[in-house]
């Protein structure tokens, strides 16, 4: 399960990750909690969402080919000293009493545009992190599971720091964490890369990685499912302090605990990926916790019982991180090196950009037909999109490319 581990960079990696995504996940929670404290608002809720996540979207793709060109390790240094300073600037103004929601948009926005960069530089640096490839479906799932034992220990701290000392010591704490993935990159010793100069523009090598996904049927099906899935189905994480105030009849607290019971499920769903040996299966384990995300989903609108909707947030949690984390393990497997860093910014826009539309569909439906029935009409369209994409899946697994791939697996 740990083999991944072995490898040095790899190694340090993962420490300094983890600490630096707790704080991550303080910021994540109380940003949303702030919002909704301040105005009350589902819409400003959703408005707040899309700010962040936007830049992700217009820029992944040029940012992908940026990445194929620049030293991935500089890039991440630089992305994650800009995240410290984002989080101390919302942390000055929390701890000020003088924060407003325009505060919030706007460094969400500063946010949405580092990691428009972060995102596919670190999904692409992972395979310079591991020297054995037979180590990278591992090292995707243990990626997973470290993201998910922050997304565990995090909001339940949330919940705590907000309800004793306020939103401002989440933020502060948060821009603290990214000393520990700062120094871990900086003590990696990564191989000079040469830089890569096509002569083409930034326009041709887009168009041509566009090109590559469309045609590739496999590729191109798993990020549409994920596209999907991150439109319609993760903005129940947006509106969580709404079923925890207005459903469930809590307050912070109960925001962070149901956020860590979908951590839970997360992380063990994180921990079974990471104990496979291959990447044979996957596509199928794709197909069905897709079903189970939006089933998951679907019971989770319709309860109004805490000790009934905490099990439910496992499942939900569990069947995310799956099809999520295996759609990444399946597109790095079967992408062409040349071709990785544009379409891990595919992967991006498909996971993390589509998100921001996702959140504003979900702060205007909440506001008209209340969360709940916007939860349920999500996880319907996630059960659709699962068979949708079960109906193709014999289909892609033909495809030479993949039965190549798979093999050599």
């Amino acid at each position: 399960m740990w083999r991944a581990l072995r490898h040095r960079n790899y190694r340090l990696f993962f420490s300094g990750q983890t600490v630096s995504l707790v704080g991550t996940w303080l910021t994540r929670v109380a940003t949303g909690w702030l919002v909704y404290r301040l105005t009350g608002d589902p819409n400003l809720l959703g408005l707040a969402g899309f700010a962040g996540q936007i830049p992700t979207f217009v820029l992944a793709p040029v940012a992908g080919v940026l990445i194929e060109r620049w030293n991935r390790h500089r890039v991440l240094v630089w992305t994650q000293v800009f995240s410290a300073l984002q989080s101390a600037l919302l942390a000055y103004f929390a701890l000020r009493g003088t924060i407003t929601v325009t505060h919030v948009i706007l460094l969400n926005i500063m946010q949405g545009l580092i990691n428009a960069f972060d995102t596919p530089a670190r999904q692409a640096f992972v395979v310079e992190m591991i020297e054995d490839r037979a180590d990278l479906s591992n090292a995707i799932a243990l990626n997973s599971s470290m993201v998910n034992v922050a997304r565990l220990a995090g909001p339940t701290i949330a919940g705590l720091l907000i309800a004793g000392v306020g939103e401002g010591w989440c933020f502060a704490i948060d821009a603290l964490s990214y000393v520990a993935v700062i120094a871990s990159l900086l003590a990696m010793r990564v191989p000079s890369r040469a830089r890569v100069t096509t002569g083409r523009r930034i326009a041709e090598d887009l168009a041509e990685g566009a090109r590559y996904v469309a045609n590739h049927a496999a590729i191109r099906s798993v990020l549409l499912l994920l596209a999907l899935m991150s439109l319609m189905g993760l903005p129940y994480i947006v509106l969580m302090p709404i079923v925890a105030t207005d459903v469930l009849g809590g307050g912070a607290h109960l925001n962070g605990y149901l956020m860590s019971a979908s951590g839970v499920g997360a992380l063990a769903g994180a921990i079974y990926l990471a104990r496979r040996k291959n990447v044979i299966g996957l596509g199928r384990v794709i197909a069905i916790a897709a079903f189970g995300f939006g089933a998951g989903l679907v019971a989770f609108s319709q309860s109004t019982n805490v000790y009934l909707s905490m099990p439910l947030l496992v499942v939900v949690g569990f069947t995310m991180i799956l099809q999520m984390a295996a759609s990444n393990t399946v597109i790095q497997t079967l992408v062409d090196e040349d071709k990785r860093g544009r379409v891990m910014s595919f992967y991006t826009m498909a996971f993390f950009g589509t998100a921001p539309f996702g959140s504003l569909i979900a702060g205007a439906l909440a506001k008209s037909l209340g969360a709940p029935d916007t939860l349920l009409v999500g996880g319907i369209a996630c059960i659709l999109g699962s068979a949708a994409f079960a109906r193709v899946l014999p289909e892609l697994r033909r495809d030479p490319r993949v039965i190549a791939r798979v093999a050599a697996d």
